[in-house]
């Protein structure tokens, strides 16, 4: 629609804005603009709710059991486990819900409204649609607008919509339809910036109709995945207690058939279940996965949930935007062309360092006269601001600052250069002329006009061209070379400039189009926002690791293509969809076609979480990364959302469970290493906590088979459960990471706890655990002249000792012998701490009546120390034997196939 038009429908005069009374009735039937928040939970609530978890149920049964039994200190001990894990929920879902908080802070504050014949400021909360208003240089666009005037207009989106450099805006009408949003030239949209010129703008949409607003909207009804970890404890707590009950029951049954005591076989079932029942596991998960926090905060990697860091560890997917994360959003000059000559240079980013090479080798370019003049042009044929404070920054148009970035590179400065030319007029950049022009007087009195814009509409202006410091006229010949150059640097997405000068006299009064025409053709400069430099090492190590990386991003698709095939990202068969691609596409077709994509172009923020619940649907744990509010919908649905923290914006990171303190996509790879190892180890002390339990309650039942009296009593139970599984078990949490971590492909999300032999593993040495424990009680018991409590205390010692060496086998899933037993100094540390307790337990008078143990001697600690041994040797000979079954099996089939 022409501007006049979108007035008339919107019921406003351009000249007079909207009446008081109009704007009242309109904002009871709109709403303020401001971003409605959804109904919050309190934060009472959210803690109650963290009671509601199956494991938790089960620990507070287990610590109604302890108190019952009278040990006040094992469930005092359950109940401070179960309040941590709900005080870090609590604080967690709390954080979660503070992204719109955040997204609320981009509105403008202030707005310039015309109301009733009169400018005025007014907060922005008060616009309502059709209101008049006025924005220019440094304001933040106050409510969804469509512009009726624009001059030299140009705003930075890159939050919103993924373009990498600030958008030329229009106030002329646009053809077509569904025009995706970073292509909608004639709007502006709330919480923008305007990075140069001025414009008169109508208020569309306000509130939670703009696009902001939906993105709020989207961030409100995304839904938090439950991590992979999550799902695999509760199901591992439904599991346990079913076990647990049944072998218990079991023990109970068969010792009152035996003839023992009904009472004291209740205690001892009683004792059984709150053994076999890990409530230590929560804590130790806690802990360790805190511990992998703290080494991940050193790796620059900072998580705000921590659940998410084991979730990294099954990723098969890494959804990425381009701008900021894969990019360094820094738009870098790369190429410099002067009529015959081409010039690169080197070095990217702010910082002004780099080269400049010419046919292989490195010159200086201001001792070039046409690559100098080429500079010079660029440098006060601009408006930014190069300045340092901490870091090298832009003030200004991030194009801009590129061409004051590559003149310092080459020694020349805006400061310098205007002790020599003294501007005198500037006509502004517009997006009618695509060109920006400066009257600059040389200290000579030599006035110049400098000129720089689009090529194909500077080129038409210019009848010479410069060449080795000679203006000659300019042949179609040389036209088409310039036109080549241009199509060249294109092909490689680079965003090109032209430059040229004219030499006269000048009067300030004098038209633009009168300055700008019979132009000098000096040279072309193709930028581009370079890549970051340990990016590509980092997508192959993802690739090594079985991790698919994918673009999706809001820039052109050349651009975005050019972006992948230089960090390696491309598969050969890969497709390249934009989002007018997916507008036109079914669901289904849609989600068949998503693993063929490795770059996503021209998205919107609905796309992009589109994107991530198609590839969630077809199985894959995804991590999501982005820096800008229009990444935050798609980071708070993905598995793990993965913000940039220098230039993420508040939205984002508040939406996310990860956050790079140094925005590297390679701290990403750590992180993902880092969540390997976290599951392996809880893995680990599952397996050692699980068989422990095992052979506990095997010692019991064996007993009561075998007609022999209880071989641990309830108090002997409940220690072992709380010291000899739980120092070990956390010690296991930090265990260091195996050397082929980032070597195997991504476990699969779905796969059980006790996949991959932990299951087997956990029955086979809890049986051989608890059969040593029966067999040196047996002996003991049997022994003549030996009383019951030497018994227990032997069969006391032997589960435990048994415990310890077997917490060396769970460091490997193989073998006992796979790893150094020396690597892990906590668990040394864990399992002489365990000893000494239990030799003060045994030989210290004033416990031995509490723990029902007695002194032992020379004789019975052999016993105790063959016994408790031989799961581990019998454990590692069958393990032998079986490996080398399946290699022979292996051997034959392939002998077969050949």
């Amino acid at each position: 629609m022409k501007a006049t038009e979108l007035a008339d429908s919107l019921g406003v005069s351009i000249e007079k804005g909207l009446h008081e009374k109009e704007v009242q009735k309109r904002r009871r039937n709109v709403g303020s603009n401001q971003l409605q928040e959804g109904k919050k939970s309190s934060v009472f609530s959210i803690f109650i709710k963290q009671f509601q978890d199956f494991m938790v149920i089960i620990l507070l049964v287990a610590m109604a059991f302890s108190a019952w039994l009278g040990e006040t200190l094992d469930a005092v001990a359950i109940l401070a486990i179960i309040l941590l894990n709900a005080v870090l929920g609590t604080v967690q879902e709390v954080r979660a819900e503070n992204s719109l908080n955040a997204l609320m802070k981009l509105s403008a504050p202030l707005a310039f409204v015309l109301r009733e014949g009169e400018w005025k400021r007014l907060e922005a909360v008060d616009l309502v649609p059709g209101d008049i208003v006025q924005l220019e240089s440094g304001n933040r666009i106050p409510a969804d607008v469509r512009f009726i005037k624009a001059e030299s207009l140009s705003i930075e989106e890159s939050a919103l919509t993924g373009e990498s450099i600030a958008v030329d805006k229009t106030d002329e009408p646009l053809q077509g339809t569904n025009i995706p949003l970073a292509d909608q030239r004639n709007m502006g949209f709330m919480g923008t910036m305007v990075v140069r010129g001025k414009a008169l703008a109508i208020v569309v949409a306000t509130g939670m109709k703009t696009e902001m607003g939906k993105i709020a909207n989207l961030i409100q009804t995304a839904e938090t995945m439950e991590t992979p970890l999550q799902r695999r404890l509760e199901q591992l707590g439904k599991i346990l207690v079913v076990v647990a009950l049944l072998l218990t029951v079991l023990v109970v049954l068969t010792g009152i058939w035996q003839g023992q005591d009904v009472y004291q076989m209740f205690l001892a079932g009683v004792s059984l279940a709150v053994a076999a029942i890990p409530e230590g596991l929560p804590a130790i998960v806690t802990i360790a996965l805190a511990l992998g926090v703290q080494r991940m905060i050193k790796r620059n990697a900072i998580v705000r949930k921590l659940p998410s860091v084991e979730t990294l560890g099954c990723a098969t997917i890494i959804c990425s935007d381009k701008t900021g994360t894969l990019t360094q959003n820094q738009m870098t000059v790369q190429k410099m062309w002067v009529p015959t000559e081409t010039m690169d240079v080197s070095g990217v980013g702010y910082q002004p360092v780099g080269k400049f090479v010419r046919s292989g080798k490195e010159v200086i370019p201001t001792e070039h006269s046409s690559f100098c003049r080429l500079l010079e042009i660029a440098v006060l044929c601009n408006n930014a601001v190069f300045k340092q404070s901490e870091e090298w920054q832009v003030d200004g148009d991030p194009t801009e600052g590129a061409l004051l970035v590559v003149g310092k590179k080459a020694g020349l400065e805006k400061s310098e250069l205007l002790k020599s030319y003294s501007k005198e007029k500037e006509y502004p950049f517009d997006s009618a002329r695509k060109m920006m022009t400066v009257l600059c007087r040389s200290s000579k009195g030599q006035q110049l006009a400098m000129v720089k814009g689009a090529p194909d509409i500077l080129l038409d202006k210019c009848t010479h061209y410069l060449q080795n410091g000679k203006v000659s006229r300019l042949t179609d010949t040389v036209r088409k070379q310039i036109q080549s150059q241009n199509d060249l640097m294109a092909k490689k997405a680079l965003r090109v400039l032209a430059f040229a000068f004219r030499e006269g006299r000048f009067s300030l009064s004098q038209g633009v189009r009168t300055v700008e025409e019979q132009l000098i053709f000096v040279g072309l400069m193709g930028m581009v926002d370079p890549p970051r430099e340990e990016v590509k090492e980092a997508i192959e190590r993802c690739r090594i690791a079985g991790i698919r990386t994918v673009m999706i991003t809001g820039d052109h698709q050349a651009t975005a293509e050019a972006i992948a095939e230089q960090l390696g990202m491309r598969r050969s068969f890969g497709l390249t969809l934009t989002g007018q691609d997916m507008a036109t596409m079914k669901e289904r077709e849609f989600e068949e076609l998503v693993e063929k994509v490795d770059v996503f172009a021209r998205v919107t923020p609905e796309h992009k979480l589109l994107i991530v619940k198609a590839l969630q649907a077809k199985g894959h744990v995804v991590a999501m990364t982005g820096d800008g509010v229009n990444d935050a919908p798609a980071i708070k649905s993905a598995d793990i959302g993965i913000a940039m923290g220098k230039t993420g914006t508040d939205v984002s990171k508040e939406a996310s469970s990860l956050i790079l303190a140094d925005d590297n996509f390679s701290t990403i790879v750590s992180a993902i290493e880092e969540g390997r190892n976290i599951y392996d180890n809880i893995r680990k002390f599952i397996s050692y906590l699980l068989a422990s339990n095992v052979g506990e309650i095997l010692i019991m039942f064996f007993a009561m088979l075998g007609g022999l009296p209880i071989p641990l009593v309830p108090i002997q139970i409940l220690w072992v459960n709380l010291v000899t599984d739980g120092l070990p078990a956390m010690a296991l949490g930090v265990d260091p990471a195996e050397e082929d971590a980032m070597k195997r492909s991504p476990r699969n999300a779905k796969e059980g706890i006790f996949a991959r032999g932990i299951g087997w593993k956990i029955v086979t040495r809890g049986l051989l655990i608890g059969l040593a424990s029966w067999l040196a009680f047996w002996v003991a018991y049997t022994e003549p002249g030996s009383d019951l409590t030497r018994a227990q205390t032997i069969a006391f010692a032997t589960l435990v000792f048994a415990q310890l060496v077997y917490v060396f086998d769970c460091r490997s899933e193989t073998t006992i012998f796979g790893r150094n037993p020396l690597s892990n100094r906590p668990l040394l540390l864990a399992v002489a701490s365990s000893v000494v307790l239990l030799l003060v337990v045994v030989y210290l008078p004033s416990l031995q009546p509490i723990f029902h143990t007695t002194a032992l001697g020379l004789r019975d600690w052999v016993l105790i120390t063959v016994t408790s041994c031989l799961p581990v040797i019998v454990a590692g000979l069958l393990d032998q034997v079986f490996r080398r079954k399946q290699m022979m099996a292996t051997a034959s089939a392939a002998r077969n196939v050949g």
